[in-house]
């Protein structure tokens, strides 16, 4: 049985607003754990018109308020934006609130444009990226059950939390960090699949056992939708299709509604089609028959210890609904 876990951006549909996507949120949250999900990780991103998750350990500590049981997430905080100790003590407080509940996924990405970053960090961003590694490390010594010798500054609270750090990526470099440190990693191919395979090899070809984790553990994001027939699936799945179309125009804006996918074969230029294709390649879209024999050929090609599932559909109730639709399938944990 694999452990199967929800990635949520908080979309806010067209025609809604923040409000009302954070409400979405919270009710799917409620469900998730009554269906008996693993995980519910909010990610962050910044400026973005159609997403409402920007704040994100302020939406996760409304998540983990709002249930009792399934574990509550980052997929993931992106590091560079933020001062080591501030995680940590946003993190460290979550986990008192929460004990053991509460992951922290970590990403080296900034989750938005250049702009946007430099409004955020409030410093150069030359080198920010590659001060990820000791970023990590610093970050985890603020969670650590130990001071390290000579420590003077601490996370309280935080201190002696020993959150959990995922590390995300959607290309070789966090696999490798990953392998390193001993950490779990979790591959962003929902959106960015093509290094899935090569990253996933070369995580657990140099992995470093570590007392936590002893052996790789690695998740792979899917897109999934689910509904009564693979004809619904696939109109549900224009509103994702609309998403990715509008981001490689250089367009933002909310989740579009669906549409005919006859009509979106009419929009596209084949350049587009196939640029839209190849990042949502990971995704399973069908019936409940399909994306069972669809899912299960991404686990036996990735060897995946979790997956963890990403549904931008634009309507919630249609979202809860396959969701539900999801866990019903008997391979799943």
């Amino acid at each position: 049985m694999i452990p199967l876990s929800i990635l949520d951006l908080v979309p806010i549909p067209e025609g809604s607003t923040p409000a009302q996507a954070i409400g979405n949120t919270l009710a799917l949250a409620r469900q998730a754990e009554q269906w008996g999900y693993q995980r519910y990780w909010l990610a962050e991103h910044h400026n973005m018109d159609g997403l409402a998750c920007s704040a994100t350990a302020v939406l996760i500590g409304q998540v983990a308020a709002a249930t009792s049981r399934i574990r509550v997430g980052s997929g993931g905080i992106m590091l560079p934006n933020h001062a080591p100790l501030v995680v940590a003590e946003q993190f460290g407080t979550l986990a008192t609130l929460f004990p053991g509940r509460i992951d922290l996924g970590l990403g080296r990405a900034p989750g938005t444009d250049g702009a946007t970053a430099r409004a955020l960090r409030r410093q150069a961003l030359a080198g920010s990226e590659d001060e990820f590694p000791r970023d990590v490390q610093e970050l985890m010594g603020y969670l650590a059950a130990e001071d390290r010798p000579g420590q003077t500054v601490r996370a309280i609270p935080g201190r002696g939390t020993e959150v959990p750090v995922w590390l995300l990526g959607s290309s070789l470099f966090s696999a490798q960090l990953a392998a390193w440190l001993g950490l779990p990693f979790a591959f962003a191919s929902h959106f960015a699949p093509d290094m899935l395979d090569q990253a996933l090899d070369i995580y657990r070809r140099t992995y470093r056992p570590s007392e936590r984790w002893p052996r790789p553990h690695a998740m792979v994001g899917c897109n999934v939708i689910v509904a009564d027939s693979n004809e619904a699936a696939e109109h549900l799945f224009t509103s994702a299709q609309l998403r990715v179309l509008g981001m490689l125009r250089g367009q933002r804006g909310p989740l579009p509604r669906p549409i005919d996918p006859a009509e979106l074969a009419r929009l596209w230029r084949p350049e587009e089609q196939a640029g839209v294709h190849r990042m949502l390649a990971v995704s399973a879209v069908g019936d409940a028959q399909r994306v069972t024999e669809q899912l299960g050929q991404l686990l036996e090609r990735t060897g995946a210890d979790e997956l963890i599932v990403a549904c931008a559909v634009h309507d919630p109730l249609a979202r809860q609904d396959s969701y539900r639709r999801l866990k019903d399938v008997t391979h799943f944990a």
